[in-house]
């Protein structure tokens, strides 16, 4: 393809993703497909003489399409939110324009100082410690799993990275609330530090992370003979947005000399908002934290963002070097391709810039606003009604519920079936999508509000169509 037809099919495409964002809403939200479909749908071998424009985009109109789960639907309340936006769009298509490798400054060397502008804008905006530095990851998963591994090198003064384990040397433990998200079992098994060594610590009545069954549990594992090492909280636990309490894990961490951790992946958007501030208390504690702009803040999918305390420890673990790396101004300009697991890196500054600067704070903090509004109307609608119930607290966008009607001899396992069947019947009508989890051994739906284009009549037309289909499933 030259530049010039480039240029013309550049624009049809631009045309039909305007037209897909304008109408999404129109679009089933899920898709009315079976495993192996569409792998089917396309030929088994590639083609051996290039095919024209009008095909190949024709296939993705009508087969790849049709076949895709629409995550920025108005009706998507699944998972939590994977947001984009228009002018996160925009950065994504110039930054594949550019095609940038951005590991150190000296291969990009404007997007390695964008980076660190916008990392310093979101830590005002989050009114952060002002000795957080931060970096671009790009999962929680990620930035969690480079916060064990720190950890772990610092508890061993990087013995284990650099020569392996000593014999004899205590084993290190890791310590996370009954609620934490399941990349923290990932990581502590990826680290090295062994499922086994992990401790789940009970929770209380809001699903948040108990202090003093925490302190137990570290006091116990220290006269056993283990090393405790880090401790990961969370500020919006996955299945009910728990927030555990920062101050007081804090405290026991400094007492104790361990690696605090804070997860914030998806209800840390919500610091940004004055009257939301009190979730980061205790965060002056924390050796690390992360929040994903990927999920809250319009910016799209891949943008975790990652802070750390000790930057010479973040290094000491992730820096590494070869002749072919090697550049004038290593000693001299920041390199974050040691500030990571990766090596390449995406120029993913440009599109949370973007976003910045086109919504600014006070345009982020009202889409909050909205959402929180409509998720406490939805909250409140479920706790009105005799026939539902609030399963655990919604302090963000999320409403954890369960259909409970009022019938004789009803027992959990019979609530269990009677919600599985609702919540399969409501994602049949692909009209809207909502996910499942337990809490307290009970199953639970979870209705995540959080899209950019969800408005106030989507979710009152979700409610409608979960009374609608409640009488049917008891």
């Amino acid at each position: 393809m030259d530049i010039e037809t480039f240029r013309q099919r550049a624009h049809e495409v631009v045309d039909w993703m305007a037209d897909y964002l304008e109408s999404v809403g129109d679009r089933p939200v899920t898709p009315d497909v079976e495993p192996d479909d569409i792998r089917e749908a396309l030929p088994e071998a590639p083609p051996e003489e290039g095919e024209p424009f009008e095909a190949w985009f024709e296939d993705f109109r009508e087969t790849i399409v049709p076949g895709m789960t629409h995550w920025n639907h108005p009706d998507w309340f699944a998972y939590f939110p994977a947001n984009n936006s228009p002018e996160s769009i925009l950065a994504e298509m110039l930054m594949a324009t550019l095609g940038a490798q951005c590991m150190s400054w000296e291969t990009s060397p404007a997007a390695t100082e964008l980076e660190q502008v916008v990392m310093a804008w979101l830590r005002q905006m989050l009114d952060l410690p002002e000795d957080f530095t931060g970096v671009i990851q790009d999962t929680a998963s990620t930035s969690t799993l480079v916060a064990l591994l720190t950890a772990r090198d610092k508890a061993t003064d990087w013995k284990w990275a650099e020569e392996g384990r000593v014999d004899g040397s205590a084993p290190l433990t890791v310590y996370a609330s009954e609620e934490a998200h399941s990349s923290i079992d990932k990581g502590v098994k990826l680290a090295g530090y062994g499922l086994g060594h992990l401790r789940h610590i009970s929770t209380d009545d809001t699903y948040a992370m108990r202090p003093d069954r925490l302190r137990e549990a570290i006091e116990a594992d220290r006269a056993d003979g283990y090393a405790p090492t880090c401790v990961v909280a969370h500020v919006g636990t996955t299945s009910s947005t728990a927030v555990d309490p920062l101050p007081e894990i804090g405290r026991i961490c400094e007492e104790h000399d361990l690696w605090l951790h804070v997860d914030a992946a998806y209800a840390g958007s919500a610091a940004i908002l004055p009257e939301k501030r009190h979730i980061l208390d205790g965060i002056e504690y924390a050796d690390s934290f992360v929040f994903n702009p990927h999920k809250w803040l319009l910016t799209n999918f891949d943008c975790s963002a990652y802070y750390v305390r000790d930057v010479e420890a973040l290094l000491k673990t992730c820096r590494s070097g070869a002749p072919y790396l090697e550049t004038p101004h290593d000693d001299e300009a920041v390199n974050f391709r040691n500030w990571g697991i990766q090596l390449g890196r995406r120029f993913r500054a440009l599109k949370l810039w973007f976003v910045l600067r086109s919504r600014g704070v006070e345009g982020l903090r009202e889409l909050l606003r909205d959402h929180l509004s409509m998720a406490h109307r939805f909250r409140d609608w479920v706790g009105a009604h005799p026939d539902f119930e609030l399963m655990a607290p919604a302090p963000f966008g999320l409403v954890c519920f369960r259909y409970h009607p009022d019938e004789p001899d009803l027992d959990e396992a019979r609530l269990d079936e009677i919600n599985e069947r609702l919540l399969a019947d409501l994602n049949a009508t692909r009209q809207l999508h909502l996910t499942q989890t337990r809490l307290d051994g009970a199953y639970t739906l979870r209705m995540s509000i959080g899209q950019w284009q969800t408005g106030l009549e989507d979710v009152e037309r979700a409610w409608e169509l979960i009374r609608e289909h409640a009488p049917d499933v008891s």
